[in-house]
């Protein structure tokens, strides 16, 4: 960066922008830029200067995007050479040395900006490695990237995955497609990785985020202490990880339910992979295809755990009021699916719905149902899901006993 002051795209921003800036916020959005010295490229480094010409923060300019610079240095300048991209891949690696044992071979590996790598996620299942880009500023520094990664890690595999608004992009200007395979051979298979000594498929070729939801590992490992003896209803079910937990935890049974065939199919390969485990095996395991707010409505089952883990109902901030809405249908609903004595585990990924709004809203649900009530706990993101700044946090779950 220093080296090519001469050359590099220069920007000014607002007072506004400054200030947050200053305080580590890793994003600039294109209305705050007052300023800029030519017309920049996707995926240069942009040099951001405040209103005294003092260096403010330099990151990766994607001409394309409301979200123009994703911020990589601020306050002092660096030097961004190969040498600092390795030691800042493995400053996110060392963060979570200690963290897992033999008997988990899935985590993330990096999260974002809030470990210095701002619209780019990696994780790991097993020998493959998942890369997720967020942004079209990384596709030019795709093969650099790649080449780091895989000298540093040296995985079986390495699977690009793209988010759908630089899809169309990616493929008609550098001829790269979601799930392609950029080291190593694709396998006919999903790859299979452990989760605290479950087995688990990843589906990286094509399936949602970089193939399974890793940042709900500590609840699932919470909903199996809980579940001995318990009929368990898993809704929104997905992968049917909460479910395999709960039948290794010695469930009386467990259903999943969930809208998509796909997604009941892959939970029941999962289960296949993990009946070797006695109390998996023992444990009766049925599924319901179906639109989960009109089963809890019609169901007259009663269960004595129920998961409420949706996907995200607020993927912008104009859907805030109709999700906390909905969030509050499910779980009353859900509340009235729960025999006496029996948990509530709700769990929310919008980052558009603050935690203190959505445990609010359960709460509030759970006053409502004019039934007694205890709260166990709350709990957050885990430690391979760092959440460094107030949008990255968008993972929390609530357990209730009725």
């Amino acid at each position: 960066m220093r080296e090519a002051a001469s050359t590099s795209l220069k920007l000014r921003v607002t007072a506004a922008a400054e200030k947050a800036l200053r305080a580590g916020h890793p994003w600039l959005f294109a209305g705050s830029i007052r300023e800029r010295s030519r017309v920049g490229e996707r995926g240069e480094i942009a040099v951001i200067y405040d209103r005294r010409n003092r260096f403010l923060a330099a990151g990766l300019y994607d001409p394309d995007s409301p979200l123009q610079v994703r911020i990589l240095v601020a306050n002092r300048p660096e030097a961004i050479t190969p040498d600092w991209w390795r030691q800042r891949l493995q400053a996110a690696l060392d963060r979570r040395a200690g963290l897992f044992d033999p008997a988990t071979t899935g985590y993330r590996c990096i999260n974002g900006e809030s470990d210095g790598w701002p619209g780019l996620v990696l994780d790991r299942y097993g020998g493959c490695l998942a890369l997720k880009l967020y942004t079209a500023a990384w596709l030019p520094r795709l093969p650099a990237l790649a080449g780091l990664i895989g000298n540093l890690l040296q995985p079986d595999q390495l699977v690009l995955r793209l988010s759908r608004n630089i899809q169309t992009l990616a493929r008609s200007e550098f001829q790269r497609l979601d799930g392609e395979v950029l080291q190593g051979e694709r396998t006919p298979e999903n790859p299979v990785f452990l989760e605290t000594g479950l087995r688990f498929e990843a589906q990286v070729y094509g399936g949602q985020k970089t193939g399974f939801f890793l940042d709900q590992r500590e609840n699932r490992r919470r909903v199996e202490a809980l579940s001995a003896g318990r009929r368990v209803l898993n809704t929104f079910s997905f992968s049917g990880g909460f479910s395999l937990y709960a039948a290794r935890g010695g469930a009386r049974a467990v259903t999943d339910v969930d809208i998509s065939p796909h997604a009941l199919a892959g939970a029941r390969r999962n289960f296949s992979l993990n009946r070797d485990h006695p109390a998996v095996a023992a444990c009766p395991y049925e599924q319901a295809q179906a639109d989960v707010f009109a089963w809890l409505a019609q169901s007259p089952e009663r269960y004595d755990l129920v998961v409420l883990d949706p996907p995200s109902l607020a993927r912008r901030e104009a859907e805030r009021a109709g999700a906390l809405q909905a969030y509050g249908k499910l779980v009353s609903a859900a509340i009235r699916r729960l025999a006496a004595g029996g948990l509530l585990v709700a769990a929310s990924c919008s980052a558009h719905v603050s935690a203190k709004e959505f445990f609010g809203v359960v709460r509030q649900s759970a006053r409502r149902s004019g039934r007694r009530f205890q709260e166990r706990e709350t709990t957050g993101h885990a430690a391979d899901h760092p959440a460094a700044f107030p949008e990255a946090q968008y993972l929390k779950c609530i357990y209730l006993e009725f």
